[in-house]
């Protein structure tokens, strides 16, 4: 199908963006794979082989365009705890397969509508909370201090210091040689975005992280043992096999005769239920983040996790989710199809086998610059005065989830969030049924009326999203709003969502506001229903 068709992309059709995005993500990932693997107690091959699979399995089968699979820096404390309580790591392994086949079994049991009824403040607040997590986390491995493994997110860290005691921490480790090239990088990267793209489309063409990374490995080659030469431990650091059957050995396979053991069957459930639940958390994040507002199917998600996990267990990989940095990174970078991810799977797997020993020459303060503005872009300060001016009902719950996850983790903080979300909804929404209503009208254009109930909360973010899914091109659709009393703010967003969506596949939109008055194909729909001002509706 082409573009003009349908208004969607076909997975060749982005390639002057996706395969810039592909390398961009490529190097975030290295050190997130080696990191986290780590931090979890397993071997470093582990974490590149749950990147190749989530790259090129997950992103094959997943319906996502834009998100990006991996290790998950929210499943180390349960990786390293059964890595450790299990006799060996090939019975943890049968634990991720047990994992990945829940998950195809949630998938097929359609429990991926969970991710509906996250509130739109919650998932901002995830996305500012990891940004900042991400700036926190990489401004010590941006001047050299490399002592906590990349990827960690929790504030209680794997050396005994927290997110902020390590800040100050770095000041007695620094290294001048990092340190310097950190800047360098970061400047190029600065000058690349700011000034060079808009200069000629030649520099659209090489991303500014490959500029970055090449500079610092020529920095690393030349510096050498100089006063400005950087040690190895602030290196990547790849296992470099010494022939194909060294490499062949680094791969492991499940010992399934530990199935018949309880605690395996506790671990893999664990694993099946935190990577569904971060994974579709992810995805609605993403599906926010994209510029084309487009929905992954969640169900077909957790199929595809499923299908990761299995796949990653079988050859010793650490469990896989869809994971927001990679994702983040690679909507910011261009990449707008799911050819993005598959090909930065593939970069892994060519790198690891063919050039281990040059990736072993990026010094880790460069994808720390890298990732510092990854970190920004998800923690701007924009951001942070949008929700607060969309009034206290989203500021409050942003609020909490961000500073819960900044303080605990990713779930900890979503947790808090959620429940203070719940809390505000109820204590604002009155007590009454809410409901969608649609007709559908024969004739020469199919015409859909939405009748929108008196009260509608975050709780029908489900159920519209999914009627608007089911809009055929080129429809008539008209949004009756005259009886509603209260609406609520997500609702409102995910009609602004589909303004692009609705462009692309030719759908007419008209609004009957509750004055009466009629608003056709609404540029804002916050405008039309006077969110901005904090009044639901006139």
């Amino acid at each position: 199908m082409s573009t003009s068709q349908h208004g969607r992309l076909g997975i060749f059709d982005n390639l002057k963006g996706d395969i810039p995005a592909s390398v961009v993500v490529f190097f975030v990932a290295i050190p997130l794979c080696l990191g986290i693997a780590l931090a979890s107690g397993a071997p470093l091959f582990a974490g590149l082989i749950a990147g190749i699979v989530g790259g090129i399995v997950v992103g094959a089968v997943s319906g996502s365009p834009v998100g990006v699979s991996g290790p998950a820096a929210g499943l180390t404390a349960i990786v390293l705890t059964a890595i450790t309580e299990l006799e060996t790591y090939q019975m943890f392994l049968t634990c991720v397969v047990i994992g990945g086949a829940i998950q195809v079994l949630f998938g097929v049991l359609r429990a991926g509508v969970i991710g509906y009824f996250f509130p739109s403040s919650v998932i901002k607040g995830m996305l500012t909370g990891i940004g900042l997590i991400i700036i926190l986390k990489q401004i010590p491995h941006f001047f050299g201090y490399d002592a906590d493994p990349e990827g960690d997110d929790a504030f209680l860290q794997p050396d005994g210091e927290n997110t902020f005691s390590e800040l100050f921490n770095m000041f007695n480790y620094t290294d001048d040689g990092a340190t310097t090239i950190a800047f360098i990088a970061l400047g190029i990267l600065i000058l690349w975005e700011t000034v060079l793209l808009k200069k000629s489309k030649v520099f659209n063409i090489v991303p500014g992280p490959l500029v970055a990374v090449a500079v610092g490995i020529i920095w690393e080659v030349t510096m050498g043992n100089g006063s400005l030469g950087i040690s190895s431990e602030h290196l990547v650091s790849v296992p470099v096999p010494s022939s194909f059957d060294d490499f062949i050995g680094q791969f492991s396979f499940p010992d399934f005769s530990a199935v018949a053991l309880p605690s395996v069957w506790i671990t893999g459930f664990t694993i099946a239920l935190v990577a569904s639940l971060e994974t579709l958390l992810c995805v609605e994040a993403t599906d926010k983040l994209d510029p084309r507002r487009r929905v992954t199917p969640t169900n077909r998600e957790l199929l595809a996790q499923g299908t990761g996990n299995i796949l990653s267990g079988m050859i010793g990989g650490l469990p896989v989710t869809q994971v927001i940095v990679r994702s983040s990174a690679n909507i910011q970078s261009g990449g707008r199809t799911k050819l993005a991810a598959i090909l930065h799977g593939l970069l892994l797997l060519t790198s690891v086998i063919f050039v281990p020993n040059i990736l072993n020459l990026i010094p880790l303060s460069v994808l720390a610059a890298i990732l510092l503005l990854v970190g920004y872009k998800l923690a701007k300060p924009a951001t942070i005065m949008a929700i607060y001016r969309a009034g206290w009902r989203q500021f409050v719950p942003f609020v909490v989830t961000v500073v819960a996850i900044v303080f605990t983790d990713l779930l900890i903080g979503i947790s808090l969030g959620l429940a203070v979300g719940v809390i505000v909804i109820l204590y604002t929404s009155y007590q009454n049924s809410h409901f969608l209503h649609m007709r559908n009208e024969e004739g020469e254009r199919e015409h859909i009326q939405i009748t929108l109930a008196e009260e509608v909360t975050f709780f029908n973010k489900g159920a519209i999203r999914n009627q608007f899914d089911k809009i055929s091109d080129g429809a008539l659709l008209t949004i009756d709003a005259r009886q509603n009393q209260f609406l609520d703010y997500d609702v409102v967003e995910i009609m602004d969502d589909f303004v692009t969506t609705f462009k692309n596949r030719n759908v007419d939109v008209e609004v009957i506001r509750k004055d009466g008055s009629t608003v056709q194909n609404p540029e804002d729909f916050f405008e039309v229903f006077d969110m901005r001002s904090g009044v639901a509706l006139h």
